[in-house]
This record gives structure tokens, C-alpha cells and sequence, in this order.
């Protein structure tokens, strides 16, 4: 009866012991670290160039980087453009992911501000926005031109997203993540971010 009592415990042990070990890897899963080196123009991929160039006219403050994170590598092209500032993200294919446009809290719709501050305010005990952009992904939309357009326009679409830097105190310490959120304000993921100590502009 003993040694019964004792192989089921053991059973019990491995079974908990393997719940917290998957647990651990969903969680560090949800981690991506990211590094964003600034890199000359001769550097950026020439076929990403060649398709965001038709829209680089009479921008300012033109600058090129390379994303590098835990599971693959990017490249983005930054700029202003009538007071506004952009970012234009291409993946290691040459292929356009999206173009972002920096806003502040009155550029969104007030319901799907509160929506987004409701899970801040559940998330963190206290936090603080840094930086909020407008994103419109080339998957949501016909053409790279059309992507481009909707940006420019600053329209509000249901395809948009919006990507939230954020400053928040978790159980024990301070750390910034990078949230997204739909057009709704409705939580799509989310990921820990390096603090600004290398060669990264924040627009």
C-alpha cells in the first residue's frame, strides 16, 4: 500500500513538474527581445528600397534601420513627412509588413482608448505611455499603394492596429513592453522590450 501511495505521488510530482515546465515555455515564448541597429543606406535591402522609394518624396529626416529580435530580422525606413513621423517595416524577403504613423491619445477613438487603458490599468499597477503609433499592415489592404495612401491620409480603418511603448511597474520592478491593439482597443499581444541603451531612435 505504501509503495502504491508512493508511485502515485511520484506521478503526482512528474505531472505538476510537467504542467510548470510547459507553462514556463508559453511564457518565455510570449518574450521577444529586440535590438535595432541605425544602418547606412547602402545597407538596406535594394529590392525593400526600391519598393518603398516611390513614396520617399520630399520626406525629411530620412534614416534606415536593422531589427534583430529572437526569432527573425527586420528592416525600416524612418522619416517625417508634413509634420507627421513614419516608419515603413519590411521583412528579411523584401516583402512590406506594414507602415506605422506616430499619434497621440486624441487621435483615437475615445471607445477604443478606454478599451486599451481597461487592460493597462488590469496588466500594471501603474504605467505610463511613451509612444503610440498608427499601424497599417500590407496584409489588410489590395496593394503596397493603398497601404501607403491610408497611411498618408491618416484615415481610421478596421484593419488598423495600434501599437503602444509603455512604461510599467510589474510585481517587483519597472519594465517596457510593447502592446498591440486592434482598431477596437482590443488586446492582440504583447512583448517585453529592451531599454533605449543602444542605437535606436525613438520618433
Amino acid at each position: 500500500m505504501i509503495m502504491k501511495l508512493s508511485v502515485l505521488g511520484m506521478m503526482k510530482y512528474r505531472a505538476v513538474s510537467l504542467l510548470a515546465m510547459l507553462f514556463c515555455c508559453s511564457l518565455s515564448a510570449q518574450v521577444k527581445y529586440e535590438r535595432e541597429f541605425r544602418i547606412k543606406k547602402s545597407q538596406f535591402p535594394e529590392a525593400s528600397l526600391k519598393l518603398a522609394e516611390p513614396f520617399l518624396d520630399g520626406v525629411r529626416k530620412l534614416r534606415f534601420y536593422k531589427e534583430i529580435d529572437s526569432s527573425r530580422q527586420t528592416y525600416e525606413i524612418k522619416f517625417k513627412r508634413d509634420r507627421l513621423k513614419y516608419s515603413v517595416e519590411f521583412n528579411d524577403k523584401d516583402a512590406l509588413e506594414d507602415v506605422e504613423v506616430s499619434i497621440t491619445e486624441v487621435d483615437i477613438p475615445e471607445a477604443s482608448f478606454q478599451a486599451m487603458t481597461a487592460y493597462l490599468k488590469e496588466q500594471f499597477s501603474k504605467y505610463k505611455i511613451r509612444k503610440i503609433q498608427q499601424q497599417y499592415p500590407r496584409s489588410a489592404f489590395a496593394s503596397t499603394e493603398e497601404t501607403f495612401r491610408n497611411t498618408f491620409q491618416n484615415l481610421i480603418l478596421p484593419e488598423i492596429r495600434y501599437e503602444i511603448l509603455v512604461h510599467a511597474k510589474t510585481t517587483e520592478e519597472y519594465m517596457d513592453f510593447e502592446i498591440l491593439f486592434d482598431a477596437e482597443g482590443q488586446f492582440l499581444k504583447q512583448r517585453k522590450s529592451l531599454p533605449p541603451n543602444y542605437d535606436h531612435v525613438l520618433y
